[in-house]
C-alpha cells in the first residue's frame, strides 16, 4: 500500500506528459527529452512494481481453487438467501454461533427506530 501511495503521484505525472510539452531537443532516435524522462520514469516504476505483481500472481494461484470451491458451493445458497430477503436493513449483523450456525435477528420496531436515518451523517 505504501508503494502504491509514493507511485501515485508518478502515475499522474506520466499521465499529463505529452509531445506538446516536450522540448525541441531530440536524440538519435527521434524522442525529446520529456519524453526519455517518462520513459525511464516508466520503466523504473515497473521494476519498482515487479515485485509487488509477482506477489499478487503467486497469491491469486494459492487462493484461486479454494476460492472457486468457496463459490461452487456457497454460491448457490448466498443466492437462495439474497431472493429471500427483501430489505436487510431490518435484520441486526449475521451472528456465529458457537456450533457454527449462523443466525440473523430480525430487529424489534424500537430497534427500527433507533436506527439513524438514511443520509443522516454520525459523529463517530
Amino acid at each position: 500500500m505504501l508503494v502504491m501511495k509514493r507511485l501515485l503521484p508518478a502515475l499522474c505525472l506520466c499521465a499529463f506528459v505529452s509531445p506538446a510539452f516536450a522540448q525541441d531537443t531530440d536524440d538519435d532516435r527521434g524522442l525529446s527529452l520529456m519524453e526519455r524522462g517518462a520513459q525511464m520514469l516508466m520503466e523504473g516504476l515497473r521494476r519498482e512494481m515487479e515485485p509487488a505483481i509477482d506477489g499478487l500472481q503467486d497469491m491469486a494461484k494459492e487462493f484461486g481453487p479454494a476460492l472457486r470451491d468457496f463459490t461452487a458451493h456457497m454460491g448457490p445458497a448466498l443466492r437462495d438467501l439474497l431472493e429471500d430477503v427483501e430489505d436487510w436493513s431490518v435484520y441486526h449483523p449475521p451472528k456465529m454461533l458457537d456450533n457454527g450456525d449462523i443466525i440473523f435477528r430480525r430487529k424489534s420496531p424500537e430497534d427500527r427506530e433507533a436506527d439513524p436515518a438514511p443520509g443522516v451523517q454520525i459523529d463517530i
